[in-house]
């Protein structure tokens, strides 16, 4: 009986995962509309006080309620997820070519060199990602912050690259290619347009997901954001005086943060988004 339906079960897998990543990446796409869209969505500037009356509950007249200031949170909450995605998005550009293309690359290295950087690699991404974009930021200063997490997000993302190139370098096809007298740089950029095709969707959505969490803990500790340019992490942090009476407050900036993760983790398959 195992026998029967075991086969199945395996083959519906790839459907389900390609049905969850179609839903992330469409997901992903709505926000990426409300993000463009947001100044002509949002009914008021960001960080105009005195919309309306303060710590209005949710209304056919404020459908998010507002704040202490009398913010809308409807127009607050749109411009905060404008730039909690740009941020991000910057910051998984970091990430994916610190990460990703650097450590492909660092595998065609001579090997000495390359298994000194994947080393190295691997004792960054023994640090947890939070921490070392601390440290960064520390060395740097907060405007860096996005700059930090992306590379916070980097050496895990190098020692997965260079785990995947170092396989296929050693593959017998490569081999083949090699004895046929096809140079190592032709071989690396054959090889990048494949990584690329079939790996860069999944390790840009992986990444994106680990540095919206990385920027928006580090808004909400005071590291990140700063005002009028609040960012989701930074509304949670700052309702969080009217959490148990306005709950409105941090619940839809919230809201927006997990539905950005959840749609890069299906995005990227359900493949430890938390960090890339």
């Amino acid at each position: 009986m195992s026998v029967a339906y075991s086969a199945p079960a395996r083959s519906a897998a790839p459907m389900i995962g390609a049905i969850l990543r179609a839903i992330g990446w469409s997901g992903l796409g709505l926000i990426a509309v409300a993000v463009v869209l947001s100044e002509f969505l949002a009914r008021a500037p960001a960080d105009l006080a005195n919309v309306g009356p303060m710590l209005a509950a949710p209304s056919a007249s404020f459908p998010f309620g507002t704040d202490f200031l009398g913010r809308d949170m409807l127009s607050e909450t749109l411009h905060g997820l404008s730039i909690t995605v740009a941020r991000a998005v910057s910051a998984m550009l970091v990430a994916v070519i610190a990460g990703e293309l650097l450590g492909f690359a660092s595998a065609r290295l001579p090997r000495p060199i390359g298994q000194t950087l994947r080393w190295a690699a691997g004792i960054f991404a023994a640090v947890p990602a939070l921490l070392l974009a601390l440290l960064l930021i520390g060395l740097s200063a907060r405007e860096f912050a996005g700059i930090a997490a992306g590379l916070a997000a980097a050496p895990l993302a190098f020692a997965r690259a260079f785990d995947r190139a170092d396989a296929t370098r050693a593959s017998p096809y490569a081999e083949y290619a090699r004895a046929t007298g096809i140079s190592a740089a032709t071989l690396l950029r054959r090889d990048l347009v494949y990584e690329f095709r079939d790996m860069f969707l999944a390790t840009a959505a992986r990444a994106l997901a680990a540095v919206t969490i990385i920027l928006s803990t580090l808004s909400f500790l005071g590291f990140g954001a700063t005002p009028p340019h609040r960012d989701l992490g930074l509304m949670i942090a700052a309702a969080e005086s009217s959490y148990l009476h306005a709950w409105w407050t941090a619940t839809f900036p919230a809201l927006g943060l997990l539905l950005v993760i959840f749609f890069a983790r299906l995005a990227a398959g359900l493949d430890e988004g938390e960090r890339p």
